[in-house]
């Protein structure tokens, strides 16, 4: 059997690019798949639990500036090295593979449109080049959307297709038991600051909170309890606690939505992604939203009760099927139809009718 040889390119800003990317790592592997990867968008030393990619490669790439739940574009690109950014453009080598695949990481996209090879995007931003609910958008948001990572096909994920050729999301295996604790509340805002988050839990005594930012140390102080990044303690928590309070990204929405946690998430400010996924959340009915957490607000959210969970397939896996049939030359978005029909239809939500 011929080995299929790739080379995949991740975005490293945030954790969701990289939590999709296991899932994907896991089928390629499974399907006998050779994989090169790359990561951009985060100094090397701070990523984690990353065995599963073997010999992986790091660039600096580029990395959104935030401060205080705030996304600031002119100190981004004050900051980035563009002159490196293109010197790592132009020396990644990116033949001898079968399929390059991209999770909007900016280096492999570009050296593989520079070498004129076809790229396969796969990410939740891909989603955001069909008509789906947006705010903040603006002509410039959408170039930048478009042409950051550029990809010949864009293959979306979200949490409903709006009628568009749009995934359901890759949601990770797991095999913690799914426990609902009343009480214990798991909480990330990594773009806030921890001080900030701290004094806004402080008073709501009533409930146990987990919380997960890069300044914490493992820390217990009654009923706030900190906690470093860690792969497997955050997925223990998750899976114990009977909620979320998140940012607005994708991969963590997914997967409390699957388990059916409550879900409240305040969208970083002035991010037009962070804030179009809350607006679909809230329309959608999978999350309570705030743009400024309160004490009042986050206390009547705790009592809402549970929500019924979401059912999606194995995404990972019937995508990683469908690419490997066919090289990258015959690969068409017309392609992606019946296996977005199919996907949709596997999806039960509520008394788990098929999500039409």
């Amino acid at each position: 059997m011929t080995v299929v040889k790739i080379l995949y390119g991740v975005q490293g800003t945030g954790n969701g690019h990289i939590t999709r990317a296991r899932i994907m790592a896991r089928e390629l592997s499974a399907a006998g798949a050779d994989v090169d990867w790359v990561f951009s968008g985060r100094a090397p030393e701070a990523y984690f639990d990353m065995d599963c990619f073997g010999d992986y490669r790091c660039f600096q790439g580029l990395t959104l500036v935030t401060l205080k739940g705030r996304v600031f574009m002119g100190k981004t690109l004050i900051q980035s090295n563009l002159r490196q950014l293109w010197r790592d453009v132009k020396n990644l080598d990116v033949s001898g593979y079968d399929l390059i695949i991209n999770d909007f990481e900016p280096i492999t996209a570009w050296a593989a449109k520079r070498a004129g090879r076809p790229v396969i995007g796969l990410s939740h931003q891909n989603a955001f080049q069909y008509r789906i609910p947006k705010r903040g958008n603006n002509p410039a948001v959408s170039l930048f959307m478009r042409y950051f990572a550029p990809t010949d096909l864009p293959i979306g994920c979200h949490w409903h297709h709006f009628g568009q050729p749009i995934l359901p999301p890759l949601i990770e295996p797991s095999h913690y038991p799914n426990d609902n604790q009343p009480g214990d509340y798991l909480v990330y805002l990594p773009f806030g600051d921890l001080n900030d988050t701290l004094a806004l839990l402080t008073p709501l005594t009533g409930a146990d909170f987990y919380i997960y930012h890069q300044d914490a140390r493992h820390e217990d102080r009654g009923h706030l309890h900190l906690r470093p990044f860690s792969r497997e303690g955050f997925q223990q928590d998750l899976h114990r606690c009977e909620g979320v309070i998140c940012s607005a990204g994708f991969e963590l929405p997914s997967e409390a939505i699957q388990l059916g946690k409550k879900l409240l998430v305040q969208p970083v400010r002035k991010q037009m992604e962070q804030q179009s996924n809350a607006l679909a959340l809230k329309q959608l009915g999978y999350a309570e939203v705030s743009q400024n957490l309160d004490e009042a607000f986050i206390a009547a959210w705790l009592s809402q009760p549970l929500p019924a969970p979401v059912r999606y397939p194995n995404t990972a896996q019937a995508l990683v099927q469908w690419l490997l049939k066919k090289d990258a030359s015959q690969l068409a978005m017309g392609d992606l139809g019946a296996l977005r029909d199919q996907l949709w239809q596997e999806t039960r939500t509520g008394d788990y009718p098929a999500l039409a």
